[in-house]
């Protein structure tokens, strides 16, 4: 497990800050040295606090009391960004403020994303990061764990379990407030993940270590299957998917998630009740895909063409083959179709122009 230190820009910069903040105290100590006892340990203690304020300006802090989160972006960010997801909207949202705002949590927050590729895991999660520190998911507090990546042999998983714990330990010693985001769950070698569970638990501290304001997200495809018969259902008897209960999925999500085989079966993690919500991605549409094509779009810079957004909703697959109803990658193939549909608009990907070219560089 590696961590990314500042670059030799911002070292060079921090360094300067130093030495101007240094060459600043002691000019002024040249003029007048009070005493501690004038100054008071109230005098002391607000220095120290104005002079870490002003470098926190400069440099990523550890959040006091989760000072930077900002619950209005995450709020827009899922009303605006996130199509067809009601449940997540509502779960992600409330108990993230919830833990957030509470000043002590019980317990470390837990949330287990579920659902095919493309619902947007992975999307919602960067959000969760952008919205709780400044630096998103670049920031030193935000974590991600590839299991395919991190933990690629079955025989090592003691081995991985010890590193793990060890890991956490050492990060949240440094800064009680950290997000951990576990992707690729359903491939993460079953008992694994239990080497979680005292960081999790109930504790108020572990060996003089909080542990409760940390956030754990896991994402996994496991559940995919039952997320979209329940959808299919819906509309099969001619119902909202919008009036699909938290509770309903919940509860097919627990079960689902402690049989089906991956990185929860049988997990002490579920059986201790430790995971806090099973958040359900429902299967995309095709007017969910349309908005994401069209997201795409703006956010290339490209003018919104109700012809290129058709176009490329129909070069995606989509199930079952009688109603073709749900796409089958979600979002996540989107924008290279729409790179490609439009170079060919473009004549990016003309023939003849690449040919002409390959001729000019032979000669």
């Amino acid at each position: 497990m590696t961590f990314q230190s500042k670059t030799p820009k911002q070292a060079y910069l921090f360094n300067i800050l130093l030495i101007f903040c240094v060459n600043v105290s002691v000019a002024h100590a040249a003029f007048a040295m009070p005493s501690l006892s004038t100054i008071g340990a109230a005098g002391v203690a607000g220095i120290y606090t104005l002079g870490h304020r002003f470098i926190c300006n400069f440099k990523e802090c550890c959040p006091p009391n989760w000072a930077e989160a900002n619950m209005t972006a995450l709020q827009h960010s899922l009303t605006t960004k996130l199509y067809g997801q009601h449940l997540v909207r509502n779960v992600v949202l409330n108990s993230i403020a919830g833990h957030i705002k509470n000043p002590n949590p019980q317990k470390a927050l837990s949330l287990s994303f579920h659902g095919w590729t493309g619902g947007g895991k992975n999307y919602v999660s960067k959000f969760i990061a952008q919205s709780l520190f400044k630096e998103g998911m670049d920031s030193k507090h935000v974590h991600l764990i590839i299991a395919t990546l991190h933990f690629p042999h079955k025989s090592h998983i003691a081995t991985y379990a010890d590193q793990l714990r060890d890991w956490i330990r050492s990060n949240v010693t440094r800064c009680s407030t950290q997000l951990f985001i576990f992707d690729e769950m359903d491939k993460m070698h079953p008992g694994l993940i239990d080497a979680l569970k005292p960081f999790l638990e109930h504790y108020n501290e572990i060996s003089g270590v909080d542990y409760r304001k940390n956030i754990f997200l896991f994402l996994s495809n496991s559940g995919g299957n039952d997320i979209t018969t329940r959808t299919y259902e819906y509309w099969n008897d001619g119902k909202k998917r919008e009036d699909i209960t938290p509770k309903e999925m919940d509860e097919i999500l627990h079960v689902n998630a402690f049989n089906e085989e991956g990185g929860l079966w049988h997990s002490s993690l579920i059986e201790r009740h430790l995971i806090d919500y099973f958040v359900p991605f429902l299967p995309m549409e095709r007017s969910h895909v349309m908005k994401c094509i069209e997201d795409d779009m703006v956010s290339k810079g490209h003018p919104v063409d109700q012809a290129i957004i058709k176009t490329v909703a129909d070069e995606l697959q989509y199930f079952p083959k009688d109603t073709k109803l749900y796409a089958k990658a979600g979002c996540k193939r989107i924008s290279q179709k729409v790179d490609l549909i439009i170079g060919e608009k473009n004549g990016y990907y003309d023939g003849q122009e690449i040919g002409r070219a390959s001729c000019r560089e032979r000669v």
